[in-house]
């Protein structure tokens, strides 16, 4: 497949997902992609998206728990230009 942003070759591998589902955020890792050889860019197959989903839909295995800052940055902005 070719890169729609560099114009490079893409190759299937398996990369760490970060995924939103039910105001949730995951990241799921060994998800089939495939990825430019050139500048990176990752494409998911829609099947795969779904099954990401289908798969947080049930109970499944956690391997790690993060604790995550959510920050926004126009609010961040402001507060420091005051």
């Amino acid at each position: 497949m070719q890169c729609e942003f560099c114009g490079g070759q893409t190759r299937p591998k398996k990369v760490k997902r970060s995924h939103w589902f039910q105001q949730q955020l995951y990241i799921v890792e060994d998800v089939e992609a495939q990825v430019c050889t050139k500048c990176g860019e990752r494409y998911f197959h829609a099947k795969t998206l779904d099954n990401l989903d289908a798969l947080l839909k049930r109970q499944h295995p956690v391997r790690a728990r993060l604790n995550v800052e959510v920050v926004n940055m126009a609010q961040a902005l402001a507060q420091q230009a005051s």
